[in-house]
């Protein structure tokens, strides 16, 4: 069944989002707080490690570096279209607007900070695009539900550290991944491996901004690079269209 991976990391969102939120009435603002600098580690690891995997080989004894140019003219396309669209802007307000409906006006909320954030977390790594891809063309939803785990736990996590925005990010995941298997679905005879891995390539290095925001070392505005992810497919498409 064709969406099947999606529909089942939407529900480990959800469920692992509730248990955070139970969690976190049992834990101190010191220990989330520091939980929380915990995970920004690990995010930025699993970018680093995919970034390299991605963007460097080893051909006798010697490392060679891959896709860099198209990395590079991904993350400025990317950008320049993210700014015009404003996507970040867009993901914050939609969370500003669910913290007014849902949120006491007299408390301290951090419902935006973690629908966003958990929305880039979970849309923009390499398991996201390919795992979405897989289930598209070959009806496959393994790496999807395998994504579904790590998402369940880490929304756990960041829900008892960032609260119940995190639930909502169970949402933007199922429009983003859904729409990622449908185009794969129509158009997947025509995406290559080489396209594939330049995309993990660009959104490895989402997931790096990303850690790099949660341990505050940078305010790098990563919903306005997502566009990136989808320059190398765009590429290969005009060259395959206007020079074959």
């Amino acid at each position: 069944m064709v969406g099947l991976g999606t529909i089942v990391n939407i529900g480990t969102i959800l469920v692992g989002g509730a248990l955070g939120l139970i969690l976190k009435r049992v834990l101190s603002r010191r220990i989330t707080d520091t939980m929380l600098q915990g995970i920004g580690l690990a995010v930025m690891i699993i970018g680093v490690s995919g970034t390299l995997i991605a963007a460097f080989t080893i051909v006798d004894g010697r490392i060679i570096s891959e896709h860099v140019l198209i990395m590079i003219i991904s993350l400025a396309l990317g950008a320049l279209i993210g700014e015009l669209l404003r996507i970040e802007d867009g993901l914050e307000a939609f969370g500003k607007f669910c913290e007014k409906k849902l949120v006491k006006p007299d408390e301290e909320s951090t419902f935006a900070q973690g629908f966003v954030t958990a929305t880039l977390v979970f849309c923009v790594g390499s398991m996201a695009i390919v795992g979405s891809i897989e289930d598209g063309i070959n009806r496959n939803s393994d790496i999807l539900v395998a994504k579904s785990i790590i998402d369940g736990i880490t929304a756990m996590i960041f829900a008892s550290t960032m609260g119940f925005g995190v639930l909502f990010s169970a949402f933007t995941v199922g429009i983003y991944q859904g729409i990622i298997t449908i185009l794969a679905y129509l158009v997947g005879p025509f995406i290559s491996e080489l396209v594939i891995m330049q995309m993990s390539l660009v959104g490895s290095i989402l997931i790096m901004s990303i850690g790099l925001n949660m341990l505050k070392i940078a305010k790098i505005k990563v919903g306005n690079l997502l566009p990136a992810i989808f320059i190398p497919a765009i590429y290969q498409l005009i060259v395959g269209v206007f020079f074959k």
